[in-house]
């Protein structure tokens, strides 16, 4: 077998929906399997599994074990030479795995490869490519300044080696997957990806960036920016230079207090408020009940010639394919004054997510 998406899922339902429609669109010409590892969630994520994806292999979980532990656990059982880490709130095109494969083959020391992910707004994630968080650099980053932890030297659009990928999706074979140990599980959720990279860079293998297909992480889903998210994200901050950096004892003092620090003045992000005064949807025709939920008209159209303000424009996945579909979160001339919802193919519900800081939304219609 080629490859073997691995998706660690908690609670993110409709997210999870969206994401495995895209991938099983994504893998049609691709000798594959798809794992879903559900950490104990509540939302009936795994009667979703059972219900609208037979195929896909799930493994149920009686507790949250977190990201490191639960992705060991998938890849353990996975048949294919290629693993994909990738998070349930994710939308891949139907072209995605096929371009990275492709690159895969034509690298003789390959390490982790990862591509360009957006945000729920349309925007680009910088955490997709990253330099080395070396104490300095973080420090710095704590402080407010991100020119060097960020590989801001790579042209986002464009391919080169990369040290630091991001966990919403890496791709790797999975005999060094299993060389290097896996996911540290130390790391109960957030740093385990630097970690991974970071070890993977230290053996001499190459880890590269490929800007050249693009995928949706809405990201406020499966890392809700609260204080345990920052609890956590600082804490697994800590476990990575203690680990790595010993020797930098009086360095690590000070990215320490920093961590510290920045934990204590870190402010509850608020959700953006967006009141939206028009809605635009791509597709032939309005589903049923949907207007009513929206409380607003929504208005057909086959393309998007110039938009109203606090416009948000609700993409069809039973009229655009996935590619269609992020290529308009990419449109700039869009993103920028218009928010986004999508309707996945055969669903009774949109979602979309206006902060990659915060939960994204959902909308539940029940009706086609």
């Amino acid at each position: 077998m080629k490859l073997s998406i691995v998706i660690v899922n908690y609670n993110v339902r409709y997210f999870l929906e969206l994401c495995l429609k895209s991938v099983i669109a994504a893998t049609k010409t691709i000798d594959s399997e798809i794992i879903v590892v559900d950490n104990a969630s509540s939302d009936g994520s795994c009667d979703m599994v059972k219900s609208l994806f037979p195929e896909v292999i799930l493994l149920e979980g009686d507790i949250n074990d977190g990201f490191s532990k639960a992705n060991n656990k998938g890849v353990k059982i996975a048949k294919g030479k290629i693993i994909c880490i990738l998070n349930p709130d994710t939308v891949v095109a139907e072209d995605t795995f096929t371009i990275l494969l492709n690159f895969a083959k034509l690298q003789s020391n390959l390490g982790i490869l990862g591509c360009r992910l957006i945000d729920g707004c349309g925007q680009f994630l910088p955490e997709s490519k990253r330099n080395v968080p070396t104490p300095r650099v973080a420090f710095q980053k704590m402080i407010g300044n991100s020119k060097y932890y960020y590989a801001n030297q790579v042209d986002q659009l464009n391919i080169a080696k990369t040290p630091i990928l991001v966990g919403a999706f890496m791709m790797m074979k999975k005999e060094l997957f299993d060389l290097v140990g896996g996911f540290d599980e130390d790391y109960f959720m957030y740093g385990e990806d630097i970690d991974l990279s970071y070890r993977v860079h230290q053996l001499g293998y190459d880890n590269f960036y490929n800007g050249t297909t693009t995928v949706i992480h809405f990201k406020g889903e499966s890392t809700l920016r609260d204080k345990n998210y920052a609890k956590r994200f600082y804490g697994a901050m800590e476990l990575f230079y203690k680990k790595h950096f010993k020797s930098n004892y009086l360095i690590n003092v000070f990215v320490l207090l920093g961590v510290k620090f920045a934990y204590l003045f870190r402010q509850n992000p608020k959700e953006p408020i967006v009141q939206v005064e028009n809605y635009l949807m791509i597709s032939n025709q309005v589903p049923l009940n949907l207007e009513k939920v929206l409380k607003r008209p929504v208005h057909l159209c086959k393309t998007i010639d110039a938009l109203k303000t606090n416009t948000e424009v609700i993409l069809d996945g039973n009229m655009l394919d996935y590619k269609s579909i992020i290529a308009h979160y990419n449109d700039e001339e869009i993103n920028k004054s218009a928010r986004f919802k999508i309707l996945p193919k055969n669903s009774n519900f949109i979602l979309g997510s206006n902060s990659s800081k915060t939960r994204g939304d959902v909308i539940i219609f029940n009706g086609k």
